[in-house]
């Protein structure tokens, strides 16, 4: 067990690195641990973690769970009164946990396993290119007999945009409805789009979350230069994690400003009904918004998503408690689902407790995994809410 006198002497400067942290300016307020969303029903502490690394004591952080349970939301680094960001320095931990002679120093059967669970996710995106280790013909499922898709419209040269559809939405049937919907928006708005199939990649956001940033560069490359070739001048996600990675970690990864402007799904719709080409009809009902933490607080994204709700005639739209860079996850982030099942559910319960507190009879979110996370602890709950993504409810409220 390392000690004060024993301590890793490299520990602090790789995060530091790593994260483009300086730890040091933690003063130790504890805003924190009182905001984090895991906090309250697992051990982990951020406040903690920042001292494990402050001091160097190696053995005891890659031992402790709260490694691998962090949802790598960036509320600490929200509420942090000098921008301290826990979620970055823990995602170079894991980079550095990684490490052979590190993992053989763990003892805890629960983390050894769930890092071999975090691994199998690792050769799946190494392997077939996707989480799940599905085929890559698998992922244009979602597209097959829609009337808005021909056969052939995957890979068409010189479309004006190129839906980027990620791997959820592409390769777990309940979240379906989110590329169908936003693709059906896309053709009855006339645009101009074409779709990557099964050339398509995970955009590498997993790899991140779980500390091989370095494999996730392949990943990058891959998927900048399927865009490039075929000469379209967008990229629109409905997916915030592949929208933060396009936008934010692409262009540092591979050295390069993207030749061609990246959209998330809400900013192309607040656009289309600024110009006019796209009307809603009246809804009625109560609504609040749940901001997906890729979107919101880790990317600036947060007036489109409520200019497209407001735009929906007599809605009646009313903000949770915590809204907006203060938003609590839905637990879907971080690959704590592939560590730790259990987990998630209790953290979108209390979500849910939020959105109910309004009124609402409505949850809508951006996010293939805030819905199916959502969606899942109302049914489980048997709640009175109705959860939708935006382009869903979109879709529903066209003006045909």
């Amino acid at each position: 067990m390392t000690t004060l006198a024993t301590l890793d002497p490299t520990l602090r400067d790789f995060v530091n690195v790593r994260s483009q942290q300086q730890i040091d300016l933690c003063f130790a307020c504890a805003k924190c641990t009182a905001g984090c969303p895991i906090a309250a029903i697992a051990d982990l502490r951020p406040a903690h973690f920042l001292r494990l690394v402050q001091f160097g004591m190696t053995d005891a952080l890659f031992n402790s769970p709260a490694l691998w349970r962090c949802l790598g939301c960036d509320l600490c680094g929200a509420r942090c009164p000098n921008d301290v960001h826990i979620g970055a320095m823990l995602a170079a931990a894991r980079e550095l946990a990684w490490d052979e002679t590190r993992r053989a120093t763990l003892t805890d059967p629960a983390i050894v396993a769930g890092m071999e669970r975090l691994g199998k996710l690792r050769d799946n995106l190494a392997n077939a290119h996707n989480v799940t280790g599905d085929a890559a013909d698998n992922r244009g499922l979602w597209a097959r007999n829609l009337e808005h898709l021909a056969p052939d419209s995957a890979n068409r040269a010189h479309a004006e945009i190129v839906y980027f559809t990620g791997c959820v939405s592409a390769l777990f049937p309940q979240s379906y409805r989110i590329p169908q919907t936003f693709t059906a928006i896309l053709a009855r708005t006339h645009s101009d789009f074409t779709i990557l199939g099964s050339a398509e990649w995970c955009c590498g956001y997993p790899l991140i979350a779980a500390g091989q940033r370095e494999c996730a560069r392949e990943l990058a490359a891959h998927n900048v230069a399927q865009i490039q070739a075929l000469g379209a001048r967008a990229l629109v996600v409905t997916c915030p994690s592949c929208y933060h990675m396009w936008q934010h970690e692409y262009p540092a990864m591979l050295g390069a400003e993207l030749p061609f402007a990246v959209q998330h799904a809400t900013q192309w719709l607040a656009q289309m009904l600024d110009d006019g080409a796209l009307k809603l009809k009246a809804f009625d009902g109560t609504i609040t918004y749940h901001d997906p933490c890729d979107l919101g607080r880790k990317s600036g994204v947060f007036a489109a998503p409520r200019a497209v709700l407001d735009a929906i005639p007599a809605a009646r739209f009313v903000e949770m408690t915590n809204a907006g860079a203060n938003a609590m996850c839905c637990g879907g982030g971080g690959n704590l689902e592939t560590f730790d099942p259990t987990l998630p559910p209790k953290i979108a319960t209390q979500r849910l407790d939020e959105a109910l507190a309004t009124g609402a009879n409505m949850l809508v979110s951006a996010c293939q995994q805030c819905e199916r996370t959502l969606m899942g602890a109302a049914r489980k709950a048997k709640l009175r809410i109705k959860v939708l993504d935006l382009a869903e409810l979109v879709a529903q409220q066209m003006v045909t």
